[in-house]
């Protein structure tokens, strides 16, 4: 009875672990969850969606971290996203094995420094299954004037 009682209690705890991991959050989902945060101002949300080793390539300039992005650009694009809309135009998302990548059109509109923006950017992420969730390990961002 024991032996048949502990089998039971296996065969539920791996479909329950299967059905738990099915949850997790899809890399499109963790790319609007760090969105969702900057635009919030939830810093400690959007730092936890990154990994401590992410890189971050905007305008010609590389954070090579977590924390270097942190303390230098996280701020201004809190402040930027919180005055400005963001509109993903175009977004594809292919996942091999534990490796995700999310290629992305946006198009932002607001201001900026009290000054009208009006942009088209492109964004490329590269995510890393981490446990139940996704981890945004580098970032590609680059935008130009719309027309």
């Amino acid at each position: 009875m024991f032996t048949k009682s502990l089998a039971v209690c296996l065969i539920a705890g791996a479909l329950f672990g299967v059905h738990g991991s099915s949850l997790a959050a899809s890399p499109k989902e963790t790319v609007a969850a760090f969105h969702d945060a900057l635009t919030s101002g939830d810093k400690a949300k959007a730092l936890a969606l990154l990994a401590p080793e992410v890189a971050i390539y905007e305008a010609g300039y590389v954070e090579r971290s977590r924390d270097e992005y942190a303390h230098h650009h996280l701020g201004g694009d809190m402040a930027f996203a919180k005055t400005s809309t963001r509109k993903v135009l175009k977004q594809t998302e292919r996942i091999d094995g534990n490796i995700a990548l999310v290629m992305e059109e946006t198009e932002t509109t607001g201001t900026a420094n009290g000054k009208p923006v009006h942009q088209l950017g492109t964004g490329t992420l590269v995510l890393e299954k981490k446990g139940d969730g996704w981890a945004i390990v580098h970032v590609h961002w680059s935008s130009r004037k719309a027309k």
